[in-house]
């Protein structure tokens, strides 16, 4: 090889090396904000205490919320990254399982709107479902979510759950009997 092509190579390399430095230091992507939210948290709605847990799944490719209110069954919803959008299937105690999708986000949202793809699993055509998200995250320890669910007769609602990041609990070590 020539001290020519040696060097392009060379050069191509720090180049591609730079460039992906460049990035690592950057501001955080939309779904790394939403990786902030691994943890307990506790929701208060208008029908009571809900408690939500985030967890990463999947090599972290994939947030998974279990959000379970008070005397009502669990519902799962899980957060994907899809390019410069959020994609959210949200596994429903309706039985079925709307999937929603942002709009195209830049690093620093703060606020995710998800709107309606499609429904899977739904026996009948008006059988009731979730429309919409918004999850809007207001602080480290602070989130609201807005959910809009379309009735069997055709009319929307929508329910807030406001949440609160559980206090983590401090390890204690034992005294030792020395």
């Amino acid at each position: 090889m020539s001290k020519r092509t040696v060097l392009a190579a060379l050069v191509m390399l720090i180049l591609c090396c730079a460039a992906r430095v460049s990035r690592a230091g950057g501001p955080p992507s939309a779904f790394d904000r939403l990786k902030t939210l691994v943890g307990e948290w506790d929701a208060s709605t208008g029908k009571g205490h809900t408690r939500v847990t985030y967890t990463l799944t999947s090599g972290g490719s994939a947030l998974m919320e279990r959000l379970k209110p008070d005397n009502e069954p669990e519902m799962i919803t899980m957060y994907t990254k899809e390019g410069d959008h959020i994609l959210v299937t949200h596994y429903c105690s309706a039985g079925n399982q709307p999937q929603m999708k942002t709009g195209a986000l830049k690093d620093d949202v703060k606020k995710y709107s998800f709107t309606l793809l499609r429904v899977n699993g739904m026996q009948e055509s008006h059988e009731g479902h979730m429309t919409g998200l918004v999850l809007t995250l207001q602080d480290p320890d602070h989130v609201t979510q807005t959910w809009t669910f379309e009735g069997k007769d055709g009319k929307a609602s929508s329910e807030v759950f406001e949440l609160k990041r559980k206090a983590e609990k401090p390890v204690t070590i034992p005294a030792s009997g020395n």
